[in-house]
């Protein structure tokens, strides 16, 4: 791991980072795969789907064509709009290291593959918005669905307020979309291992830093 340097601002990963999403989004996908009339899966070969956006999940997993995974992605929200929406839960500790990092003086911004819409609504039905200054995710026409494309637009939007430099900035996430995020945008990284995501995932795809636990983050960032 490279030595720690004076960030700024972080950026956090929602799903398997903030919050254990595995619930509603599961649910979500056996419901559209239902509505499709495809077989469905066991739940355990799903957990591809928690992280990476949607509709190139579906495309991947299922062999789905563009079209298809179109439908199947609005089949996902329509169960997920109301209900999966909050079959879902903050990690344990996650709001109290949010409290430290806000309190020492980091800006903090979620940058989401999710619909900012969706986003917005978790965030303040968990309470975790009252951390975050932004709240950045993709679009419903997927015009901004790939994480590199989310990363960007939060770096944007984040120095639209301050002026801070690439070098200032660090992503917090837990699947390997969050780190190639980062090298594109060209900030660093740091992978979590309580998520969807594997040590050898999140090294291969070439992390700054990777922590095993919700407490570690806030223990590495301002040691």
């Amino acid at each position: 791991m490279k030595p720690l340097k004076n960030y700024k601002a972080i950026f956090f990963d929602l799903d398997g980072t903030l919050t254990d999403s595995c619930t509603g989004i599961l649910n979500s996908v056996a419901y559209a795969l239902e509505k499709l009339g495809e077989k469905v899966p066991p739940r355990n070969e799903l957990l591809s789907f928690v992280g990476p956006p949607l509709i190139d999940e579906f495309k991947r997993k299922f062999n789905f064509s563009q079209e298809k995974a179109e439908e199947a992605v609005r089949f996902f929200r329509e169960y997920f709009r109301d209900t999966g929406i909050f079959e879902n839960t903050p990690y344990d500790g996650i709001k109290e290291i949010l409290c430290k990092l806000k309190n020492a003086g980091y800006v903090l911004a979620v940058a989401t593959s999710k619909p900012e819409e969706f986003a917005l609504r978790i965030a303040k039905h968990f309470g975790l918005d009252e951390y975050f200054e932004f709240i950045c995710g993709s679009t419903f026409d997927e015009s901004r669905n790939k994480k590199h494309q989310v990363l960007e637009y939060a770096i944007s939007t984040v120095n639209k307020v301050y002026n801070f430099s690439k070098s200032e900035m660090l992503i917090v996430g837990d699947r390997h979309h969050d780190i190639d995020g980062a090298k594109y945008n060209g900030i660093d990284s740091m992978g979590v291992l309580y998520g969807y995501g594997s040590e050898e995932e999140l090294r291969a795809a070439g992390a700054d830093y990777i922590v095993a636990g919700v407490s570690d983050i806030a223990t590495v960032i301002l040691s």
